[in-house]
């Protein structure tokens, strides 16, 4: 079932959320041992929480707008007394001593936690294979990836083990797990939703965001998490907006923009599913616009340079002072080092040296200065095409999943996973990835659409018809 069906029918007393979580944890226990999507499940609260549900139902309340969904966290968001250890041996058995905004409002909407998922350490990663506790797998292919950085929320999607889950997207961690694993992902205008709780990477570029396995299911989602939070310096000072209510407005007179740059790459059978889906949008009555967005291109090395950058700082925090693991040893320094040794994974290293180098005397312009004017660069870019058109549809990723253990070895081929990703979050803009098909081996194809700042109802309105068209 679907969170909108599973809400509504608890909503009017047609289905019990204890037997709505019960489906869910059966799931989990029968499905996750092939798929290690998550790290943690909390099954007696998730029942004690339903069956509270299910009593002010009974006395005439209503619970709110996903009474009695299930729903899984990535595990870099705070959920008071539960471990949020960014899959990190740095913050193994650390429990959160608050919720974070999204879990608060999830929660007030009658939303059952589950569990918490897995994840590349410190969203560090586009495969979920940097996790400190293993690998997940792909649920449409245990042999493949599915993804990252939020990989085990996207399988755990895609395995029916929850009809929704909540990622983050940092630069594609949401949209190209969700391309690699059948559903819909949405990274949200940056200050959309508030990242109040959420463990920060990287600062500037950081948002939380839906997956599930069908478009009404995210809209309803994202409804819910967004909106202005006081607590969150750059929560954006304007309502959550009405998705759920526009969804089926179609896509009549939208200027859909075909840029070079979102496809180039592309595998020919992934590029020839982006020439069906800007067919199926034209035969529905948008209008197709050849545009072209050269400054993508740069986007990759920019970020390779800022979000590093801001992760050296973020992540200096973990000291083994303050909380976490602690490695003792002879002094501070000393200790310092072990802990950070010991407790950091080799990409998480690797970019924390990166980010340092790129900010330390005598390099900071010529890197990380350098870096920011090419990101304003492909800002003012994306404001000039969004001028003669409303969207943007192009690949979400240049390949389908590929196999666990294919791209360890080369930092360099698995950051090209997100090729097409980057530039968004660069930009600040909302984009999603809606499942359009198959290609080789027959493993899902994700199709991106992209918008200005602030766009989310036209991106869902375009993502329901190509939903509606992928089914046919």
């Amino acid at each position: 079932m679907t969170a909108v069906d599973i809400a509504a029918g608890v909503r009017n007393g047609t289905l019990r959320a204890a037997d709505a979580i019960e489906t869910s944890l059966r799931a989990i226990a029968a499905t996750d041992g092939d798929v290690h999507a998550f790290l943690a499940t909390y099954d007696d609260d998730a029942r004690a929480t339903a069956a509270a549900i299910d009593d002010r139902v009974a006395s005439g309340e209503d619970p709110g707008p996903l009474a009695g969904v299930p729903i899984a966290l990535k595990d870099n968001l705070c959920h008071n007394g539960r471990v949020t250890s960014c899959a990190s041996r740095i913050l193994e058995g650390w429990r959160s001593p608050y919720d974070a905004t999204v879990v608060e409002r999830l929660e007030a909407a009658g939303a059952v936690v589950v569990g918490k998922t897995n994840m590349d350490e410190f969203a560090m990663g586009s495969s979920t294979e940097n996790s400190a506790f293993g690998p997940t797998a792909n649920p449409r292919n245990t042999d493949r990836v599915p993804g990252g950085s939020s990989g085990g929320s996207a399988a755990a999607v895609a395995s029916s083990m929850v009809p929704i889950s909540l990622g983050s997207d940092t630069g594609g961690s949401i949209r190209q797990p969700a391309s690699f694993c059948g559903v819909v992902g949405v990274k949200p205008t940056y200050g959309l939703v508030s990242r109040y709780g959420l463990v920060a990477f990287a600062s500037s570029l950081d948002q939380i965001g839906p997956f599930s396995s069908t478009v009404a299911d995210s809209a309803l989602l994202l409804e819910v998490i967004a909106g202005h939070d006081r607590r969150d310096s750059t929560s954006l000072d304007s309502p959550a907006p009405s998705l759920v209510s526009h969804l089926h407005d179609g896509v009549e007179g939208l200027r859909v923009g075909l840029c070079p740059e979102l496809i180039e790459g592309a595998s020919p059978k992934i590029a020839e599913r982006i020439t069906v889906a800007a067919d199926a949008l034209a035969a529905n009555g948008a209008e197709l616009i050849e545009v072209a967005l050269p400054e993508l291109r740069y986007g990759l090395s920019a970020y390779y340079l800022l979000a590093p950058a801001e992760a050296s700082s973020n992540l200096a925090r973990y000291d083994g002072v303050r909380y976490g693991l602690r490695v003792d040893a002879d002094d501070v320094a000393a200790m310092n080092v072990a802990t950070r040794t010991q407790g950091f994974g080799d990409e998480v290293k690797r970019r924390i040296m990166l980010g340092t180098y790129a900010l330390s005397a005598g390099y900071y312009d010529a890197y990380y200065g350098k870096a920011q004017r090419v990101r304003t660069m492909i800002i003012q870019a994306f404001d000039r095409v969004y001028q003669s058109v409303d969207l943007l549809l192009g690949a979400t990723t240049p390949t389908v999943a590929f196999e666990l253990g294919a791209k360890v070895a080369d930092p360099m081929e698995m950051y090209l996973s997100d090729v097409y990703t980057i530039p968004t979050n660069l930009a600040g803009h909302p984009a999603l990835s809606v499942p359009f098909g198959t290609a080789e081996d027959d493993l899902p194809v994700g199709v991106q659409l992209l918008g200005p700042a602030l766009s989310e109802v036209q991106l869902f309105r375009a993502a329901q018809v190509l939903e509606q068209e992928a089914g046919r």
